[in-house]
């Protein structure tokens, strides 16, 4: 019984990612024909920097939209709050008229920045992973022709 837990738990603490040593040795006890084994771990650690570059910029990304959008709420809160206590003049309805307009204008604007921000999020971490691959194919297109030769 305590041996069964043993295992379970190591084998839980090992779910993470691979650690690239013990590829490297599976794939030399495999002894597979025709294969660069230094060229293949290389290729995979690109794979995972290249994933973690890409984890990373779309995380700051989206840390940097959250940001903007809670700015922009907080700037909103006070022109509201401010709003408010001029709305008790007697040229409410007017001032109250400018200041929706105003602040329509502002929310098209703010929600236009908002909209960039996130898309060029998207764009330049997708940009990432299209080079990725890109990288990948031609990589497998130079050992096809290594392994035809």
């Amino acid at each position: 019984m305590a041996t069964a837990s043993k295992k379970s738990s190591s084998t839980a603490a090992g779910a993470g990612m691979p650690d690239l040593g013990d590829l490297t040795q599976m794939l030399k006890q495999m002894k597979v024909p025709a294969v660069d084994v230094k060229a293949f771990v290389d290729w995979q650690r690109k794979e995972f920097e290249a994933l973690g570059e890409a984890n990373r910029q779309a995380y700051e990304g989206m840390r940097a939209l959250a940001e903007r959008r809670n700015e922009i709420l907080r700037e909103n809160m006070a022109e509201w709050q401010a709003q408010m206590k001029q709305s008790m003049d007697k040229d409410a309805l007017a001032k109250q008229s400018a200041a929706m307009q105003r602040s329509m204008n502002k929310a098209m604007k703010d929600f236009r920045e908002l909209m960039a921000l996130e898309v060029k999020t998207r764009a330049d971490t997708w940009k990432l992973v299209q080079q990725r691959m890109q990288d990948n194919m031609a990589h497998l297109k130079d050992m096809m022709k290594t392994g035809d030769k």
